[in-house]
C-alpha cells in the first residue's frame, strides 16, 4: 500500500494512524476529520471541561511532537461524502478526492435529536463546539436544566450542571436509568446516586415535545406533565455516521458491519469505533476505540484477516463524586452479589461497593462504585477466564 486514508478524526482514527505507523507503514498518510480540531477526549465535555476544572489545552490527545512523528495530511473541517470502492477514492464536501488504496473508517457517531433542537437554550453534547456553547449558557446564572436521557452522557451531565449549582431534572423514559447496561437491580443502587446529588429524576415517562417559540421554556412529558426548563440537553444515544457510505457496497445496519479482525466484506477497508459493529455489536465505549486500532492495521496492512479481537466490555462513569466501573458480558438471568462494601435503599454504603454478576457458577461481569483496586483485580481475572476470587477479609 502506497496511501492509507484514515477518515476520521477521533480518538479511534489518531489510534490508527499511530498503528498505521508503529506496524511499519510508511507511505503516504492522510487523515480526514469533519471538525476543524485535531483529536480531543472527548470523556471530559461532560465533566471537567463543562464545569470548568480544565481547558480545550488539557483536551488534546497529542502535540506538536507526535503530529510531526506521524508525517501525515491533515483535511479538517471537510466532510467524507463518499467511498468510491472500485475507484478506490475518499470523495470529500468541499470537491476534493483522495486516491487511497486504504481506508480506515473512524467517523464515530452524532448525537441523536429530538424535534424542537433548534430552539436557542437546547443542547447535545458530542462534540467540543457542543461543549463550548452549553458551558457558556451554564455559566450566565443559575438555570432551570432538563436532562432527557439518564444514560452514561446524561447522568454525567445532570451531575456537573447540579455541581455548578442549576435546578436539575433528569427524565429517563425506562423504569430506571442504565438498565441495558447494569441491570435492574443495580440500576436502581445507581439511581440514588442522583438523589444524593439533589437532582430530580423522572423515570416511565417519555417525551412528547419541547415548549417555547425562540427559545425553550418548557419540557412536555408524555404523561401530560409540563417541565418548565430554562436549558435542555438531549442525551438519548448516538447515530452511527454512515450516510457518506450509503452507495459504497459495504454492509450498513447501525453501524459498519465487520467479522472480528474489523474487516469489511472488502479487505483494504476496515472500521474502529463508534461506528463500527464487531461480533453483531457496536461498543460506543473508550476502550473499544483504543484497542481496535490495532488489531484492524494488522489485517488492513496483511491484506485479510489475520487476527481477531473480542476484548472484555470495559465502561466507566463519573457521577456526582462517584466513579462507577464495569467490565464484562452479563445476561439478564444472571444472579447480581455484592462481594464487598454495601448498598443501602438510598444508593450505594459511603465506601462504595464491588458486586459480581454470576451465571452457572462463574463469574460474567464486575461492577463496582468506588472500588478501583479491588474492581481492577476482578477485571483481571475476568479477562483471563478465571472465576473473580472472594475478596480478603480485614
Amino acid at each position: 500500500m502506497r496511501t492509507v486514508t484514515v477518515v476520521g478524526a477521533s480518538l479511534s482514527g489518531l489510534y490508527a494512524a499511530r498503528e498505521l505507523r508503529a506496524q511499519g507503514f510508511d507511505g503516504r498518510l492522510v487523515v480526514v476529520g469533519d471538525e476543524p480540531h485535531r483529536p480531543y477526549d472527548r470523556p471530559p465535555l461532560s465533566k471537567d471541561f463543562l464545569t470548568g476544572r480544565s481547558g480545550e489545552d488539557q483536551l488534546a490527545l497529542s502535540d506538536d511532537e507526535e503530529t510531526t512523528e506521524l508525517d501525515a495530511e491533515w483535511l479538517l473541517g471537510v466532510r467524507a461524502r463518499g467511498l468510491d470502492v472500485r475507484g478506490r477514492t475518499v470523495l470529500l464536501g468541499d470537491g476534493r478526492t483522495v486516491s487511497t488504496d486504504g481506508v480506515v473508517i473512524a467517523t464515530g457517531a452524532s448525537a441523536r435529536r429530538l424535534p424542537g433542537c433548534e430552539l436557542a437554550g437546547v443542547h447535545t453534547l458530542r462534540t467540543l463546539d457542543d461543549a463550548r456553547a452549553l458551558r457558556t449558557e451554564l455559566a450566565a446564572g443559575t438555570r432551570r436544566v432538563v436532562v432527557i436521557g439518564g444514560g452514561f452522557i446524561g447522568a454525567e451531565t445532570a451531575s456537573s450542571c447540579a455541581g455548578l449549582g442549576h435546578d436539575v431534572t433528569v427524565v429517563e423514559a425506562a423504569p430506571l436509568p442504565l438498565v441495558p447496561q447494569l441491570g435492574a437491580e443495580m440500576a436502581a443502587v445507581c439511581a440514588g446516586l442522583h438523589r444524593r446529588g439533589g437532582v430530580d429524576l423522572v423515570t416511565g415517562t417519555g417525551v412528547a415535545g419541547l415548549r417555547g417559540t425562540v427559545a425553550v421554556t418548557g419540557v412536555e412529558l408524555a404523561d401530560g406533565r409540563l417541565l418548565p426548563a430554562d436549558i435542555v440537553i438531549v442525551g438519548i444515544g448516538a447515530v452511527p455516521n454512515t450516510d457518506w457510505l450509503a452507495g459504497s457496497t459495504l454492509a450498513l445496519h447501525d453501524g459498519v458491519l465487520c467479522d472480528d479482525g474489523c474487516v469489511t466484506a472488502l479487505p483494504q477497508v476496515v472500521a474502529v469505533g463508534d461506528v463500527v459493529r464487531v461480533g453483531g455489536a457496536r461498543a460506543e465505549h473508550w476502550t473499544s476505540a483504543t484497542e481496535q486500532p490495532r488489531v484492524a492495521v494488522r489485517n488492513l496492512l496483511a491484506g485479510h484477516t489475520a487476527e481477531t479481537v473480542r476484548p472484555l466490555p470495559y465502561f466507566w462513569s463519573d457521577q456526582y463524586g462517584a466513579r462507577i466501573q464495569f467490565a464484562g458480558r452479563r445476561l439478564e438471568t444472571d444472579t447480581v452479589r455484592i462481594a464487598e462494601g454495601g448498598v443501602t435503599d438510598d444508593g450505594p454504603d459511603e465506601g462504595g461497593f464491588l458486586a459480581l454478576y454470576e451465571r452457572d457458577g462463574r463469574t460474567t461481569a464486575v461492577l463496582s462504585v468506588d472500588r478501583p483496586r479491588p474492581f481492577m483485580r476482578a477485571r483481571r481475572e475476568l479477562g483471563r477466564g478465571v472465576t473473580v476470587a472472594e475478596p480478603a477479609v480485614s
